[in-house]
């Protein structure tokens, strides 16, 4: 299944809201006219997405100073995600977007394989949505090592220029 809408840069990012981990909503309304980070991760509490998320959780103080929030986001129930959240003590919010509506409309739902079995998942993102709700920088197929200082670094410009 190919996204023949891509999102791109300067595009205005998709209106979201989700319920997330700790009794929390995300709404993209409520972050109108801040900066923030969305990044979709495969799965909860699988190696590379535990990566990823301490490594958004490390680097959220630094986030905060340039003036930007974080949000992941996965299709797993707040359930899972509060259980995640607590096990390795994660203070941003964990979207659950059970229904698939929100990666779909950033394009991240798609066909990936494995073993030769093909299968729909999440295609590991980032995107960096400006103070204007536009799309400043997207990461796709994020490889986990190094990808939190990349974000933080473009972050840190964007955040700068809000």
């Amino acid at each position: 299944m190919e996204n023949s809408q891509a999102l791109k840069v300067g595009d205005k990012a998709p209106a979201f809201s989700m319920a997330a981990s700790g009794g929390r909503t995300v709404e993209s309304a409520a972050l109108k006219g801040q900066p923030f980070v969305l990044y979709f991760y495969p799965k909860a509490d699988t190696p590379g997405c535990t990566k990823e998320a301490c490594g958004f959780n490390e680097a959220l103080q630094a986030f905060e100073q340039a003036g930007l929030s974080v949000i992941g986001v996965s299709r797993d129930p707040v359930k899972k995600l509060d259980s995640f959240a607590a096990k390795y003590n994660l203070t941003f919010p964990l979207a659950s977007d059970e229904d698939g509506h929100v990666t779909e409309a950033y394009g991240v739902w798609v066909e990936k394989s494995m073993y030769g079995r093909t299968y729909m998942g999440i295609e590991r993102a980032t995107f960096l949505i400006d103070a204007k709700g536009d799309i400043a920088y997207i990461w796709p197929k994020v490889k986990v090592s190094g990808h939190v200082d990349a974000v933080l670094a473009q972050a840190q410009a964007v955040g700068g220029a809000a």
